[in-house]
Protein backbone atom coordinates (compact mmCIF):
# COMPACT_ATOMS: atom_id res chain seq x y z
CA UNK A 1 0.00 0.00 0.00
CA UNK A 2 1.70 3.41 -1.20
CA UNK A 3 2.29 5.68 2.24
CA UNK A 4 1.85 9.12 -0.41
CA UNK A 5 -0.06 10.62 -2.64
CA UNK A 6 -0.87 13.62 -5.05
CA UNK A 7 -4.29 14.87 -5.49
CA UNK A 8 -4.40 17.88 -8.15
CA UNK A 9 -7.74 19.79 -6.73
CA UNK A 10 -8.72 23.37 -7.76
CA UNK A 11 -10.35 25.44 -4.71
CA UNK A 12 -11.86 29.00 -5.94
CA UNK A 13 -11.00 31.43 -3.04
CA UNK A 14 -14.48 31.84 -1.33
CA UNK A 15 -14.47 28.11 -0.77
CA UNK A 16 -11.67 27.97 1.48
CA UNK A 17 -14.17 26.47 3.78
CA UNK A 18 -15.03 23.65 1.34
CA UNK A 19 -11.39 23.07 0.76
CA UNK A 20 -10.59 23.05 4.95
CA UNK A 21 -13.84 20.21 5.11
CA UNK A 22 -11.78 18.67 2.20
CA UNK A 23 -8.62 18.04 3.95
CA UNK A 24 -10.52 17.08 6.96
CA UNK A 25 -12.41 14.51 5.50
CA UNK A 26 -8.92 13.31 3.73
CA UNK A 27 -7.47 13.32 6.85
CA UNK A 28 -10.63 11.43 8.86
CA UNK A 29 -9.95 8.28 6.09
CA UNK A 30 -6.24 8.36 6.92
CA UNK A 31 -4.35 10.87 4.67
CA UNK A 32 -2.95 14.04 6.40
CA UNK A 33 -1.61 16.56 4.26
CA UNK A 34 1.80 16.85 4.22
CA UNK A 35 2.69 19.96 1.82
CA UNK A 36 1.07 22.07 -0.67
CA UNK A 37 1.38 23.14 -4.13
CA UNK A 38 -0.55 25.18 -7.15
CA UNK A 39 -3.90 23.26 -6.97
CA UNK A 40 -1.58 20.59 -5.60
CA UNK A 41 -1.73 18.28 -2.36
CA UNK A 42 0.03 16.20 -1.09
CA UNK A 43 -0.54 13.46 1.77
CA UNK A 44 0.96 10.71 3.96
CA UNK A 45 -0.37 7.95 5.34
CA UNK A 46 -1.75 8.03 8.97
CA UNK A 47 -4.21 6.83 11.32
CA UNK A 48 -7.91 7.79 10.29
CA UNK A 49 -8.52 10.91 12.31
CA UNK A 50 -5.29 11.27 14.07
CA UNK A 51 -5.13 15.23 12.61
CA UNK A 52 -7.32 18.45 12.39
CA UNK A 53 -5.77 20.64 9.30
CA UNK A 54 -7.00 24.41 9.04
CA UNK A 55 -5.92 26.97 6.88
CA UNK A 56 -6.19 31.01 6.30
CA UNK A 57 -4.87 34.10 4.35
CA UNK A 58 -2.00 35.53 6.73
CA UNK A 59 0.83 37.48 5.57
CA UNK A 60 4.03 36.11 6.47
CA UNK A 61 5.02 36.38 10.16
CA UNK A 62 7.31 34.41 12.01
CA UNK A 63 6.37 35.76 15.30
CA UNK A 64 2.71 33.93 14.26
CA UNK A 65 4.20 30.57 13.42
CA UNK A 66 6.30 30.21 16.19
CA UNK A 67 2.53 31.20 18.34
CA UNK A 68 0.99 28.89 16.53
CA UNK A 69 3.84 25.86 17.14
CA UNK A 70 3.39 26.79 21.14
CA UNK A 71 0.08 25.86 20.79
CA UNK A 72 0.83 22.27 19.10
CA UNK A 73 -0.29 23.18 15.39
CA UNK A 74 2.08 22.07 12.76
CA UNK A 75 3.13 24.51 9.92
CA UNK A 76 2.75 22.39 6.66
CA UNK A 77 3.09 24.98 4.47
CA UNK A 78 2.18 28.29 1.98
CA UNK A 79 0.15 28.75 -1.16
CA UNK A 80 0.11 31.92 -1.80
CA UNK A 81 -1.67 34.06 1.03
CA UNK A 82 -3.06 30.58 2.31
CA UNK A 83 -0.76 29.31 5.53
CA UNK A 84 -1.58 25.88 6.29
CA UNK A 85 -1.19 23.86 9.71
CA UNK A 86 -1.90 20.72 10.58
CA UNK A 87 -2.83 19.32 14.74
CA UNK A 88 -3.28 16.01 16.31
CA UNK A 89 -6.73 15.78 17.56
CA UNK A 90 -5.57 14.64 20.67
CA UNK A 91 -4.79 17.56 21.73
CA UNK A 92 -7.80 18.87 21.36
CA UNK A 93 -9.68 20.94 19.67
CA UNK A 94 -8.20 23.07 17.00
CA UNK A 95 -9.64 26.57 15.62
CA UNK A 96 -7.80 29.04 14.01
CA UNK A 97 -10.67 31.64 14.81
CA UNK A 98 -11.61 32.31 18.36
CA UNK A 99 -15.20 33.64 17.88
CA UNK A 100 -17.39 35.97 14.66
CA UNK A 101 -15.54 38.57 15.14
CA UNK A 102 -11.83 36.90 14.43
CA UNK A 103 -13.56 35.57 11.25
CA UNK A 104 -14.86 38.76 10.39
CA UNK A 105 -11.29 40.22 10.42
CA UNK A 106 -10.05 37.04 8.40
CA UNK A 107 -12.96 38.00 5.72
CA UNK A 108 -11.56 41.50 5.71
CA UNK A 109 -8.16 40.17 5.03
CA UNK A 110 -9.11 38.12 2.21
CA UNK A 111 -11.48 40.95 0.87
CA UNK A 112 -8.61 43.46 0.70
CA UNK A 113 -6.38 40.58 -1.01
CA UNK A 114 -9.06 40.17 -3.67
CA UNK A 115 -9.49 44.35 -4.29
CA UNK A 116 -5.82 45.11 -4.70
CA UNK A 117 -5.75 42.11 -7.21
CA UNK A 118 -8.93 42.68 -8.87
CA UNK A 119 -8.56 46.30 -8.56
CA UNK A 120 -4.89 46.03 -10.57
CA UNK A 121 -6.61 43.59 -13.11
CA UNK A 122 -8.71 45.94 -14.30
CA UNK A 123 -6.40 48.59 -15.13
CA UNK A 124 -4.02 46.77 -16.37
CA UNK A 125 -7.10 45.29 -18.66
CA UNK A 126 -8.49 49.28 -19.46
CA UNK A 127 -5.24 50.48 -20.24
CA UNK A 128 -4.25 47.52 -22.65
CA UNK A 129 -7.73 47.60 -24.11
CA UNK A 130 -6.90 50.78 -25.86
CA UNK A 131 -4.34 48.54 -27.86
CA UNK A 132 -5.49 46.55 -30.10
CA UNK A 133 -2.55 44.67 -30.12
CA UNK A 134 -2.53 43.46 -26.50
CA UNK A 135 -4.66 40.64 -24.52
CA UNK A 136 -6.47 43.47 -22.39
CA UNK A 137 -9.57 41.42 -22.20
CA UNK A 138 -7.59 38.42 -20.25
CA UNK A 139 -7.12 40.91 -17.30
CA UNK A 140 -10.68 42.35 -17.56
CA UNK A 141 -11.73 38.77 -17.55
CA UNK A 142 -9.43 38.34 -14.12
CA UNK A 143 -11.23 41.66 -13.11
CA UNK A 144 -14.53 40.43 -13.41
CA UNK A 145 -13.74 36.42 -11.81
CA UNK A 146 -11.89 38.45 -8.67
CA UNK A 147 -14.31 41.34 -8.05
CA UNK A 148 -16.91 38.27 -8.20
CA UNK A 149 -15.00 36.34 -5.70
CA UNK A 150 -15.00 39.79 -3.37
CA UNK A 151 -18.72 39.40 -3.65
CA UNK A 152 -19.21 36.20 -2.39
CA UNK A 153 -16.30 36.95 -0.10
CA UNK A 154 -18.76 40.18 1.26
CA UNK A 155 -21.78 37.84 1.71
CA UNK A 156 -20.34 35.50 4.11
CA UNK A 157 -18.93 38.54 6.04
CA UNK A 158 -22.37 40.05 6.25
CA UNK A 159 -24.17 36.63 7.05
CA UNK A 160 -21.44 36.61 9.81
CA UNK A 161 -22.74 40.39 11.14
CA UNK A 162 -26.11 39.17 11.44
CA UNK A 163 -25.05 36.03 13.25
CA UNK A 164 -23.30 38.57 15.82
CA UNK A 165 -26.23 40.65 16.36
CA UNK A 166 -28.55 37.70 16.98
CA UNK A 167 -26.40 37.33 19.83
CA UNK A 168 -25.78 40.84 21.27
Amino acid sequence: MEDRKTIRKWFWVWEFEKEEDWLNEMALNGWVLESVGMCSYNFVRSAPGEYSVRLEMHPYDEAYLSFMQETGAEYIGRMMAWIYFRKKTADGPFDLFSDIDSKIDHLDRIGKFLSIIGGANLLIGLVNSWNPTRLGWINLVCATLLMYSLGRIHGKKEALKRERMLHE
